[in-house]
């Protein structure tokens, strides 16, 4: 196997709505500034991949639009998944294991903003026993909620805790949207959304895009002084029907992580894609992250979460620790599908 880093992270300030802007203007600016981040032109890029979703804009082969913001002519060697973007990368890594190129770009964009997201969501669902019910997603989520607090080992303080912790930290983070100190009392005191989940249990709707760059090690020993070289990755998907599946547990991730190499060695921090409050809490016990861990110093999705970059994201801020100096080693999580349905691990490190 091929150690592979990546070198270079962009994204764009994420908003409640970008107005004034189509899929290609989003994503333009974050591939022409990771290009220029990691030293390279769009002619040294090996293979392109994206990650967005046509039904958050409403018309088919959006993604096709998209690669305008890429020039890709000449034609270049490029592919697509209808997934968050972190699955982008996991298909990008997967190509430069080939061996004949050793640069790779991948993006995602999604604007959440256009319609009613959690009615367009059920559309993910299983389509002959759940999906005609129209579930939405919040409620969903609160069911997974109920589930935990059934379960007995956590609280809705706990959630509430969650909230207001990457709420404060996510004040450091410039592209994050939803931010603030809240008292935990505070937040406890208001009216359920979708009961047991308040309004801070919930992720805020953005819009927004990313950029990440990949390259082989010894072509990133080149691009930058501190790449951050992928340990492990890998992903899993648990039974698409709920009512297969224990809610209050996610052995995907769990899998995901072992295979990943979460639990090898120390982590300095992770970042973790988790949507909802409780799902910080069940992840945090899948992945069998301490106390010592700092969880999502960027806010994480609580404070942004543009569908199809939330995932991609992780992985770029907790790279970007690696690339800065202030981490060794990391974790990054991303999911997709209702209730944590399909997880991936990465755990990356400094050389």
């Amino acid at each position: 196997m091929r150690d592979i880093a990546i070198v270079a992270f962009t994204q764009l300030p994420n908003q409640r709505r970008h107005t004034d802007r189509e899929e290609v203007e989003l994503v333009q600016p974050v591939v022409a500034e990771a290009l220029e981040q990691a030293g390279l032109n769009k002619s040294q890029i090996g293979f392109t991949c994206s990650g967005s979703s046509d039904y958050l804009l409403g018309r088919p082969f959006s993604f096709v639009s998209a690669l305008d913001s890429v020039a890709p002519w000449p034609p270049i060697n490029e592919s697509h998944v209808e997934m968050d973007g972190a699955w982008a990368l996991y298909e990008a890594w997967v190509r430069l294991q080939h061996g004949d190129v050793d640069t790779a770009l991948v993006y995602a964009y999604g604007k959440s903003s256009l319609g009613s997201l959690r009615d367009v969501l059920s559309q993910q669902l299983d389509p002959y026993y759940t999906a005609p019910l129209w579930p939405d997603a919040i409620s969903l989520a609160a069911l997974q909620a109920r589930a935990v607090l059934d379960a007995g080992w956590a609280s809705e303080r706990d959630f509430a805790e969650v909230a207001s912790r990457n709420r404060a930290q996510g004040r450091q983070n410039p592209n994050a949207h939803q931010v603030g100190d809240y008292a935990v009392d505070s937040l406890m005191s208001e009216p359920y959304l979708v009961e047991p989940l308040r309004k801070h249990d919930c992720p805020p709707i953005s819009d927004g895009a990313a950029c990440v760059i990949l390259a082989t090690a010894e072509r990133a020993r080149e691009l930058v002084k501190r790449p951050a070289i992928i340990r492990g990755i890998d992903h899993r998907v648990e039974p698409h029907f709920l009512g297969m599946r224990d809610l209050t547990e996610s052995p995907s991730a769990r899998i995901a992580g072992e295979r990943a190499g979460a639990t090898k060695g120390k982590l300095d921090i992770a970042e973790l894609h988790a949507p909802f409050a409780h799902q910080e809490l069940i992840l945090k016990r899948a992945l069998g992250l301490g106390e010592d861990v700092k969880l999502n110093p960027s806010g994480g999705a609580l404070c942004a979460n543009p569908m199809m970059v939330a995932g991609l994201t992780r992985l770029g801020e907790a790279a970007n620790h690696i690339l800065r100096g202030d981490a060794g080693r990391v974790l990054a999580h991303a999911t997709s599908g209702p209730c944590l349905q399909q997880n991936l691990v990465a755990v990356m490190e400094a050389e």
